[in-house]
């Protein structure tokens, strides 16, 4: 009767593992960062979008005509857009010096050697006024696109809550992809917010 034989081999652990099969990535791909800058430029549209509209709305509850909202939409627009501009530098331009003193702090002795490496990811203040300008100026057109081709008041002040509506809803669903949060559940926020804001003004 043939037998058989069992053999256990025990391997070591540190054998198996090789450093070299370890995927890696590289340290300068930032998702994190990425997204955060996404999101900042659809918060600037947001903002460009509801504040021009309501200041647009405002003006044509008062004076009826279509010339008067065109005219103080687009001063919203150029006054909004310095805003953002300046908040935007002034804001990533405090964090860039909170980042370097980070830097000469815990990096004392090696600050010369790695400076070309460190500030690869350091905020480009610059980068943040223009994109905040640029994502502004972008929601604040669009009312001010949606009355350019109506005459008639009562109708002008239609198109431009139907054009901001839906607007917002695709603002809405970029939130919601962005936040990980429902669709509908983050389209009905921004709705009600904006148009309340809207109501208020007219």
């Amino acid at each position: 009767m043939a037998t058989k034989k069992i053999v256990f081999s025990i391997t070591n652990p540190k054998e198996q593992f090789d450093p070299k099969q370890c995927r890696s990535y590289p340290e300068d791909t930032n998702y994190s960062q990425g997204g955060q800058w996404l999101r900042a430029a659809v918060m600037g549209a947001n903002d460009g979008l509801v504040s021009v509209a309501s200041l647009m709305m405002g003006v044509g509850a008062v004076k009826q005509d279509v010339n008067a909202m065109i005219l103080s939409g687009f001063a919203g627009l150029v006054a909004g857009a310095c805003s953002m501009a300046i908040a935007g530098f002034v804001s990533v331009y405090s964090q860039l010096n909170i980042e370097v003193a980070q830097i000469k702090r815990y990096n004392n002795n090696m600050v010369e050697n790695q400076e070309e490496k460190g500030t690869e990811h350091l905020p480009n203040p610059m980068q943040a006024a223009l994109t905040s300008a640029l994502a502004f100026s972008i929601g604040a057109i669009i009312p001010l696109l949606a009355a350019s081709f109506i005459g008639d008041h009562n109708a002008g002040l239609g198109v431009v809550v139907a054009a901001v509506t839906l607007v917002l809803v695709i603002f809405g669903w970029i939130g919601s992809v962005l936040g990980g949060t429902p669709v509908v559940k983050s389209c009905v926020r921004i709705l009600l917010g904006s148009l309340i804001a809207m109501a208020i003004t007219f």
